[in-house]
């Protein structure tokens, strides 16, 4: 897919959300931005849920949940939402799964976990929803894939993930649910694994070179990126303290290796606990946390065919920790910590002819 032009990208701050929050769980389907759970201003779990209809530009709460939580997983069915796993007000995991039905105005009980989960990825397809990994009551990371029908209102399990985590990212690319990234405790994970929905068996690809904590991945037309990060020092370095990189290191699935990028193609800025994802045929960074006293407001876009960062117009509100989205050629950045939990909604989006 052909770059859009720097120039044609703009940030649309929408109205904040009613409720501050951080570590919230955001889904979108036609036009209706939903923002499930998360943390509040005094570190609690929340159950409110809030809509943006991103035309009217107006927000409406919806009826809260059963069960606050924060951390959870939420996706789309049709016009439903489905909230899985996450963490209640004593920091413990859950097991409880609820939906909310959109046309009804109400939340209903699901099926839960067999395992409390915290953390958990998951990916619709097909009208059945993929859960996988997380942390679980123990703290130790889990392997676990379920598989969730909504007609039958049951979890089957799946082949476990080679490698336990949780809080990975993942992308749905053909008939294939890639995992890279997430965390074991507090060590960052380099696996990079991907499951075969067609014939429900793991494929290991070559590790990410570099392990980074609150490092960001994307993919783009067959590509996947793992980004930035904080760098720990090695074991015998003693003298080392964590720092900020702007490391980009490329996984290329024609060729299935990982590139050895140059070093003019590593990041403008040094940063970590950021927003990746994809928006105008560019790979996207935005926000976080680097060398500055304060969280990092500054956009750049990666352009595939040139092999080249470009600035793209700043955030409105500088923030790390954010929620993120992508839909509808918007790319939402939600909540997050400014200053401290921020309740600011916005987009960057594409003017088209530019």
């Amino acid at each position: 897919m052909e770059a859009a032009s720097a120039k044609s990208f703009f940030w649309e701050a929408f109205p904040p959300m009613p409720t501050c929050r951080v570590y919230c769980s955001p889904t979108f389907q036609d036009g209706h931005l939903f923002v499930v759970g998360g943390c509040s201003q005094q570190g609690q779990p929340l159950d409110t849920v809030e809509m943006l209809d991103i035309v009217s530009r107006k927000w409406t709460a919806l009826p809260p949940m059963a069960t606050p939580r924060a951390g959870a997983a939420a996706v789309m069915l049709g016009k439903d939402v489905l909230v899985i796993g996450g963490v209640d007000a004593t920091q413990s995991p859950l097991a409880s799964v609820e939906v909310y039905h959109a046309d009804e105005g109400r939340w209903e009980k699901k099926a839960d976990l067999a395992q409390a989960s915290m953390g958990v990825s998951a990916v619709e397809k097909d009208g059945v929803v993929y859960a996988l990994g997380g942390m679980g009551a123990d703290t130790s990371p889990q392997a676990l894939v379920r598989m969730y029908d909504p007609a039958k209102d049951h979890w089957q399990p799946l082949p476990s993930m080679p490698t336990p985590c949780y809080g990975a990212s993942t992308f749905l690319h053909g008939s294939k649910i890639y995992v890279m990234g997430g965390r074991q405790g507090k060590l960052p994970v380099t696996a990079f694994e991907a499951l075969d929905l067609e014939v429900r068996s793991w494929t290991r690809y070559p590790s990410v070179p570099s392990r980074r904590a609150f490092a960001s991945c994307a993919m783009l037309d067959g590509c996947f990126f793992s980004l930035g990060g904080l760098q720990q020092p090695g074991p015998h370095n003693f003298y080392s303290r964590p720092h900020f990189v702007n490391t980009v290191e490329m996984f290329d699935l024609e060729e299935g290796s990982w590139n050895r990028l140059s070093r003019a193609i590593r990041m403008r800025d040094k940063r970590a606990d950021f927003v990746a994802g994809r928006l105008g045929g560019r790979v996207v960074a935005a926000g976080g946390l680097g060398n500055q006293s304060s969280a990092l407001g500054s956009v750049e876009g990666f352009n595939l065919a040139r092999k080249k960062w470009e600035p793209l117009p700043p955030m409105p509100t500088g923030r790390c920790s954010c929620s993120s989205l992508e839909a509808a050629n918007l790319l939402f950045v939600i909540g997050g910590v400014a200053q401290g939990p921020s309740s600011a909604v916005e987009a960057l989006c594409l003017q088209e002819g530019v």
